[in-house]
């Protein structure tokens, strides 16, 4: 049983056309298993949560009640890109079971709209958010380095508080980068293949082979996407982690929150200036 589907081109070349079918279900499998690991890991194994000693003590006078987090324009693209997603892996796999609808037409509409969601997000974060916020630093790997010492059993000084985003939160939109600019990218170019009122088909543009492995790509992309998705929705359920999927909701998190998991020399509240006293590099 191999990962993918191949046919025999007219000029008899043997071309990839798709993923394997059983690969939506490895990838429902894989989540549900990530689901299930995690939750036996914080429930059984996971050390209480210890931050490193602040320099200097918060304020809390310092920090308004509610702390913002997310701009308007941000969560928007946050829920268009989500039922974007959420609209092409249901018209991409719901044929596959056996549900017959015009889904082409369908796809490609929420595929130009992931995209331009996408686009306008590089340019929101590049020129108005802090582009830098979203990316590993050397911190996150120092604290990661310190989890996985503590976690083995060695010793290991007690990681800070978080920035702006925790490591995990970086990760996961690193495996979103990559899945989404490669179904971006073969969809754009797959909807050569079809009539569309906005590009003429041409089906020749590319080669067989070329265009195999470009549905190839895009099946990959998706059925990642079912893992990712599974993934998100369910750290953005456990208790540990609805203040931080509230503030994608209503664009804030509360003080008391952000004081405890946040380090403001490293991620000052939006909207505000650092202030004297809050550069505590590390946490208490």
């Amino acid at each position: 049983m191999g990962l993918v589907t191949w046919a025999t081109s007219p000029w008899g070349q043997t071309v990839p056309i798709h993923v394997a079918f059983y690969l939506i279900w490895v990838a429902v499998i894989a989540g549900f298993f990530f689901m299930v690991v995690h939750t036996l890991y914080v429930a059984l194994v996971a050390p209480p949560k210890a931050f490193a000693k602040r320099e200097k003590p918060v304020d809390p006078a310092t920090i308004p009640e509610r702390v913002p987090r997310h701009s308007l324009a941000a969560r928007l693209f946050h829920w268009i890109m989500a039922l974007s997603m959420l609209a092409l892996l249901i018209t991409a796999f719901l044929p596959k079971v056996g549900v017959e609808f015009n889904w082409v037409l369908y796809h490609w509409i929420a595929g130009l709209l992931l995209t331009a969601s996408v686009l306008f997000h590089i340019f929101h974060s590049t020129f108005v958010l802090d582009f830098w916020s979203i990316w590993p630093d050397k911190i996150d790997i120092r604290d990661a380095m310190s989890r996985t010492f503590k976690f083995i059993g060695k010793p290991a000084p007690d990681p800070q508080r978080f920035a702006k985003y925790p490591l995990e939160n970086k990760l996961y939109h690193l495996a979103v980068l990559v899945a989404g600019l490669s179904a971006i990218g073969t969809g754009l170019f797959m909807m050569k293949r079809v009539q569309t009122p906005i590009f003429t088909r041409n089906p020749y543009l590319f080669s067989d082979m070329t265009w195999g492995m470009m549905y190839l790509l895009h099946g990959l992309a998706g059925v990642g996407f079912i893992a990712l998705i599974m993934v998100h929705v369910y750290m953005g359920l456990r208790p540990e982690k609805l203040p931080i999927t509230k503030s994608m909701l209503f664009g804030y998190m509360d003080r008391d929150f952000y004081i405890e998991e946040h380090d403001p020399a490293r991620w000052a509240p939006d909207g505000q200036q650092k202030k004297p006293g809050l550069a505590a590099s590390d946490a208490d």
